[in-house]
């Protein structure tokens, strides 16, 4: 049996991080990657007998009564990408588009945060903007970089707005209250929201050719009115809100018990509204199937490779080499992490960047006396831009798989980088006035 364990943490660290970077070149999927090498240093470090170690760390992860939550919010997103539910709340919006310039992009964000307040997760947004709003966009004259990226930056709030699923992931491994950590992003949220509908108002009011008016647009007849009944398009969204949220934050039901109602709310308002098919429940149910085992497989390989660095004095290493970087700073030591995360999220999903960091990240942010359910909201705020950033940005692979066929990846990326500088100037916002996320203690 080879025995690693001579070489030392240092260059045991630098071993696994070469090991992860060379197998992820070749196109193996990251859960590989990451139970891969967890198992050779187990073996390598350990022997046979630490196994059962490992074994048991995956399990703990894999059993969390929280983690229930997240395939309840993502079945309730699937079950909106399948109903008419977003569609008619587009349409419900119309009236902001008909007489703001730039009010169809307006109505586009409003209708993304409504969405991201139902669901928590952003591909199913990303994709419905693409087919809603986007094509409506590009027909009425818009300006072809703003509307790009005001339909991808609006599906990505879902990462911010709760109930996301990234502050469930990042609440169960930094073992924090997934509650706290949804008040914490309601106002870094809404104002990441706010700011992109001041930018492009501001946009549109300084150069109006960016967004005609539709009577503008239409060789000068207005876009002819549509009947639109409100009260179905705004009441069954509205109401699944209030019960989601109301019931988290006024402490009724926790957020699993939340998911489980959000579920039975849209299903029901499916079958009120006569959408509700065996297909439709169907598909639902094997895409959620499909995301939440990505998530799954990722979360067992993360929490094995986390588990034996641990075990290898892997977090007191790194908590030691930052500090130094730092010069034992506490603002520095986060700047480091900030760089970090940013780094990793623009090559690594979210959920691999959260299992592998935060376990060691968290206890060095709490030993310098910051707030872990403050630094979930700056972890969220950095995960949102990895949600938009070149080269592996999701919102906008995403958005690509709807989008028409004569817009490029590249003019998708170009397009999204003033919605970038918003988010990274919101993040810097929360960093250095926190009392932003902590309002509500």
């Amino acid at each position: 049996m080879f025995d690693l364990s001579s070489m030392g943490i240092g260059w045991g660290s630098l071993l696994m991080l070469v090991m992860m970077i060379g197998l992820l070149l070749t196109g193996m999927q990251l859960a590989f990657v990451t139970g891969f090498v967890a198992i050779f240093f187990t073996l390598g470090w350990f022997g046979v007998d630490a196994l059962p170690l490992i074994a048991s760390r995956t399990y703990s992860f894999a059993s969390g009564y929280v983690f229930l939550a997240v395939p309840m919010f993502v079945l309730m997103a699937a079950l909106l990408d399948r109903s008419g539910i977003a569609r008619d709340l587009f349409d419900a919006m119309k009236s902001v588009g008909r007489k703001v310039r730039g009010g169809v992009a307006v109505q586009t964000l409003l209708v993304a945060v409504l969405l991201a307040s139902m669901s928590g997760v952003i591909g199913g947004e990303t994709v419905l903007l693409g087919i809603l709003a986007l094509p409506q966009m590009l027909r009425l004259g818009y300006d072809r970089k703003l509307a790009i990226g005001t339909t991808c930056a609006g599906g990505a709030l879902g990462t911010m707005l709760p109930p996301s699923i990234v502050l469930i992931i990042y609440g169960m491994t930094a073992s924090v209250s997934i509650g706290d950590l949804f008040k914490a992003s309601f106002v870094p949220a809404l104002l990441l929201a706010a700011s992109y509908i001041g930018y492009v108002l501001i946009r549109c009011k300084l150069n109006p050719a960016l967004a005609p008016l539709p009577s503008d647009s239409l060789n000068g007849e207005a876009e002819p009115a549509e009947e639109i009944s409100y009260f179905k398009a705004l009441f069954f969204p509205l109401l699944s809100v209030a019960v989601v949220l109301g019931s988290i934050y006024t402490g009724v039901a926790s957020v699993t018990e939340a998911s489980a109602l959000g579920v039975v709310g849209i299903m029901i308002s499916a079958l009120i509204r006569k959408e509700m098919s065996w297909n439709m429940l169907k598909d639902s149910a094997v895409a959620t199937m499909r995301t939440c085992g990505m998530i799954m497989w990722i979360g067992i390989g993360a929490s094995a490779l986390v588990g034996v660095y641990n075990l290898m004095g892997g977090i007191d290493f790194v908590e030691e080499t930052i500090l130094a970087l730092s010069g034992g700073s506490a603002f520095v030591t986060l700047m480091i992490m900030m760089v970090i995360l940013l780094v990793l999220g623009m090559f690594l999903d979210w959920v691999g960047v959260a299992l592998l960091t935060m376990p060691i990240f968290v206890p060095i942010i709490t030993s310098l006396g910051y707030d872990p359910v403050w630094f979930g909201v700056v972890f969220c705020l950095n995960m949102q831009v990895s949600f938009l950033s070149p080269p592996f940005g999701p919102a906008a692979f995403y958005l690509k798989s709807v989008a028409p066929k004569d817009i490029s990846l590249g003019e998708i990326f170009s397009s999204l980088l003033p919605f970038i500088a918003l988010q990274v100037f919101v993040l810097s916002l929360v960093i250095l006035f926190p009392q932003l996320a902590m309002w509500w203690q």
